[in-house]
């Protein structure tokens, strides 16, 4: 086993992830330099990939300078922007490069992004995705039989949102997620511990998901009203709003927020996705409030 995410998710302790950026345009440095700073916080970081449908570098670029930076990466790969051809040559790319984990998404609708009038693909969704990991993972072509070059080797994982009102319909989508062939979910941002306590005991714990819960860092009362306009799936409460409407300094009340949950949340799953755009810096000082140690210690 060669992925340090699949080992965390499945050994005893907790595991750790953090969302990563790419830059929108050609500079990297900056959001390596980020992940830098969190190599001994995080067993892995994911990269994203197109998020809310908005150009930035290609997450399997910057995956691959993570990897070469000595740090493990999670490559988001989602359906929107490629046709089947191109996520198969992603996938088999992914593990040329040397990439051991993927998060398979369906991805955000372009009217969320600001390019509305770019043209969304879809020929394949997350589950779709999935199982064409699962299927170059055993080594099959998808048109040919068997790949004459080699099986990859992918950790594979899926997105799950337990705000959900609907649980009976998330629960049949994360059945047909597993049965594709994710190992792991990672969830949306979850604010209510009593949300992810009834996910946990209803969905994940008996489809036998280990869980990334989401945690986001909130940076002002503007800011998270923000978010819940415009992230798809966000719903911040007004008890939050109000703590940090109410904070003498916002931002220290929003690493409060975001310590608290990583400790109740990993009271509850298996471990925590950590989400602060633009101030991955601070992420150490959410798992020290939260009591969560290096990882050599």
């Amino acid at each position: 086993m060669d992925s340090v995410l699949q080992y965390a998710l499945e050994s005893e302790g907790a595991a750790i992830t953090a969302e990563i950026m790419p830059p929108r345009g050609g500079d990297p440095s900056h959001a390596i330099a980020m992940a830098s700073k969190l190599s001994d916080r995080v067993h892995a970081l994911n990269v994203t990939d197109g998020s809310r449908a908005i150009m930035r570098m290609s997450s399997l670029a910057v995956c691959k300078l993570l990897l070469e930076a000595n740090l493990e990466p999670v490559l988001q790969i989602a359906c929107r922007d490629k046709n089947r051809i191109g996520l198969q040559a992603e996938i088999l790319g992914a593990h040329a490069l040397g990439i051991k984990n993927v998060l398979c998404l369906t991805g955000d609708p372009v009217k969320a992004g600001d390019q509305p009038n770019a043209r969304p693909v879809h020929d394949f969704e997350s589950v779709q995705l999935l199982k064409q990991v699962a299927a170059l993972n055993r080594g099959e072509d998808p048109v040919q039989g068997q790949l004459p070059n080699g099986r990859t080797a992918l950790f594979a994982g899926a997105a799950a949102d337990p705000n959900c009102k609907n649980l009976n319909s998330l629960l049949k989508r994360l059945e047909r997620k597993k049965l594709a062939g994710a190992q792991f979910l990672q969830t949306q941002m979850v604010m209510n511990s009593r949300v992810l306590e009834r996910f946990s005991k209803e969905i994940a714990d008996p489809l036998e998901f280990p869980v990334l819960a989401g945690v986001f860092l909130l940076k002002s009362a503007k800011n998270a009203a923000f978010i819940n306009k415009v992230v798809p799936g966000a719903c911040i409460p007004n008890s939050i709003l109000a703590r940090l409407d109410n904070a003498h300094e916002p931002i220290k009340e929003g690493i409060t927020i975001a310590a608290e949950q990583v400790k109740s949340f990993l009271g509850i799953t298996k471990g925590v996705h950590i989400m602060a755009i633009r101030a991955e810096h601070l992420i150490p000082q959410i798992l020290d409030q939260a009591n969560v140690k290096k990882l050599n210690q």
